[in-house]
């Protein structure tokens, strides 16, 4: 069984339209979709915003529904210069920006594990990164020129990144500054992966993210973010995990 998580039910909307022989269950305030997705028995949650949401959710997949991989799909704010909006990041380390236990720790280190990054699983990153390939060559399949240009997206590309996570949503110069300083090699952020990736890490789980540009970050940011989830990293997430399953 596979796990998938997303932050929003409207990341993984489309993936939940094409599940097959779905069975449908709700623990702690979650609904949890089994069922046949592309022939891989899968299992689909949104775990909803933040750290503590979606580490809470993760526990339960691993406990609950004995997955053997869990991967995380959604979108993120943009840190290095050279992302634009409709890019795909697949995740290679994840840290918690937000983390700061120092004196006792060193800044952003997770207390006792003695760990400030955590990897994902290396054979099925560079699975997804090729499917990611794959996928962009054909995007205009299934996203429109129209939309694509209504939301600025132009020539996506796939990059291979550090990804930032923190309970704070990053749209400040001092935010990014703070991160890009001390963060050298974090290229996007967001607020669920480097939880997820804990907990993952615990259970000897393996784990994979992948994040499509919203937005740069900043104040400037002009994209309509929930049409943006709906039309463009939902779509991204189906033709994606198509590639990824077959």
């Amino acid at each position: 069984m596979i796990g998938i998580m997303s932050a929003m039910r409207e990341e993984i909307q489309a993936l939940l339209n094409h599940l097959e022989n779905t069975e449908q269950e709700t623990k702690g305030k979650r609904d949890y979709y089994k069922g046949t997705l592309f022939g891989k028995e899968v299992v689909l949650v949104f775990s909803r915003w933040g750290k503590v949401a979606s580490a809470t959710t993760a526990t339960q997949l691993i406990n609950d529904f004995d997955v053997e991989e869990l991967i995380f799909t959604g979108v993120a704010g943009g840190i290095h210069p050279d992302l634009n909006i409709g890019d795909i990041v697949i995740g290679k380390q994840l840290v918690q920006h937000d983390m700061n236990a120092s004196p006792l720790y060193d800044i952003f280190e997770i207390p006792l594990l003695h760990k400030t990054f955590f990897e994902t699983n290396p054979n099925k990153r560079e699975q997804l990164t090729s499917s990611s390939h794959s996928f962009l060559k054909n995007y205009t399949d299934v996203i429109s020129e129209k939309e694509a240009r209504s939301l600025h997206i132009t020539n996506p590309k796939v990059v291979i990144g550090d990804i930032a996570s923190g309970d704070q949503f990053i749209s400040k110069e001092s935010q990014m500054s703070f991160i890009s300083t001390h963060l050298e090699s974090v290229v996007c952020v967001e607020m669920e992966g480097a939880a997820v990736a804990q907990v993952c890490y615990e259970y000897d789980i393996p784990f994979s993210i992948m994040r499509v540009i919203s937005d740069k970050a900043n104040s400037d940011a002009h994209v309509d973010f929930p049409l943006f989830v709906e039309q463009i990293a939902s779509k991204y997430a189906l033709g994606i995990f198509k590639n990824y399953f077959q």
